[in-house]
């Protein structure tokens, strides 16, 4: 089998196109900025840019220089040295806590959010597990039980945060990585009963998951409370009707929408671009999707299919998640759109996994 020297240049494209997209829109929803007190629009704007340029270097860095059977010799580490950087947000001068989360390192220059490493540390870890015991994968005590290990572990140092939405992600890519590799659909139903008994217990011991999934059964109740932001973001959604207000005409950026720059950055897109510009991102999203999934089928080694499926449900999945929430299709979770959303560690880890994912596409075999 002939490897080809070359990344997939469709696969880039995807990318590239959608980095794009989201630099635009993001300019956009940076206009709300100028109804907000203390804020610059080109600062923001450009400190936007400065993160992209930072994480693309790192992109073709990773794709052209770095070949992806690396991170195998390496995953143990790089997982051990993620769930200590992401434990570190709970020690007192060390992180950084912001409405109501505790998810940020303090550097003093700037924060970085370590959920982030920990996302790609985990996947890359599964993805090397079930590489090196893949003839004992449906066994419940080699195979299944460290998938519950693991997602313990970090469930609990990320639920404790709280950041819900990281978990969902990791979780998603979890078990893609899981199935992939040959894991017993039994297992997959233990897994289920113990997801219900699990948002069970977070909803009775946590009152604000209890009223995002009240709110997600209910949009209507408590609209200037916890239904506030689902009902600002349908309003938005809403308002860009078929083809949209045009660019940078969205109006719910200005004071209505929650983090229009972050989370709710799609309902300003929505409301842009229309029912038209949403669906032709979400299919964007969609092909990518596909269009990985194909490359990392096609890698002769376990390992790089394993991670190239990870990586490629990390990235989607995220982005599904934060479209589905806010057009009321899933409660709340509060992860940002990939590649559009306000930078930070989350975008330039984005860049990275996406360059770990054209690193891969070298070795498909066409």
């Amino acid at each position: 089998m002939n490897k080809t020297k070359k990344i997939d240049l469709m696969l880039a494209s995807l990318a590239g196109l959608i980095i794009i997209i989201g630099f635009l829109v993001f300019s956009s929803a940076s206009m709300g900025l100028l109804s907000r007190s203390g804020a610059n629009y080109t600062t923001v704007l450009l400190k936007q840019g400065v993160i992209e340029i930072i994480g693309l270097i790192l992109l073709f860095f990773i794709a052209m220089k770095i070949p992806y059977k690396i991170w195998q010799h390496y995953a143990t580490p790089l997982f051990i040295l993620a769930l200590i950087a992401t434990a570190l947000v709970f020690v007192p001068q060390i992180g950084f806590s912001t409405k109501g989360g505790t998810r940020w390192i303090d550097l003093g220059f700037t924060t970085v959010q370590p959920s982030e490493f920990l996302k790609l540390g985990t996947v890359i870890f599964l993805a090397a597990y079930y590489t090196k015991i893949k003839q004992h994968v449906t066994g419940f005590a080699r195979g299944f039980l460290p998938l519950i290990a693991v997602l313990a572990v970090t469930g609990a140092i990320i639920l404790k945060q709280p950041d819900n939405g990281t978990f969902m992600v990791i979780f998603c890519a979890a078990i893609a990585i899981f199935v992939a590799a040959g894991g017993r659909w039994f297992h997959l139903f233990i897994m289920a009963v113990i997801c219900v008994i699990s948002v069970g217990a977070l909803a009775a011991y946590r009152p604000y998951v209890k009223d995002r999934i009240n709110t997600f059964i209910n949009p209507t109740q408590d609209t200037l409370g916890s239904s506030y932001h689902l009902r600002q973001s349908l309003i938005a959604v809403g308002s860009g009707q078929l083809a949209g207000r045009g660019f940078g005409q969205s109006v719910q950026k200005f004071n209505y929408l929650p983090e229009p720059m972050g989370d709710s950055i799609f309902s300003v897109f929505s409301e842009d671009f229309g029912f038209i510009g949403s669906s032709l991102l979400i299919i964007l999203y969609l092909i990518f999707a596909l269009r990985g999934l194909r490359v990392s089928d096609r890698v002769p080694d376990q390992f790089g299919r394993l991670l190239g499926i990870g990586i490629i449900i990390l990235i989607v999945s995220q982005s599904y998640i934060n479209i589905s929430a806010l057009i009321g299709v899933i409660p709340l979770t509060g992860v940002p759109l990939v590649f559009i959303s306000q930078g930070g560690t989350a975008l330039i880890m984005a860049l990275i996994e996406a360059g770990i994912l054209l690193s891969i596409s070298k070795y498909s075999v066409t």
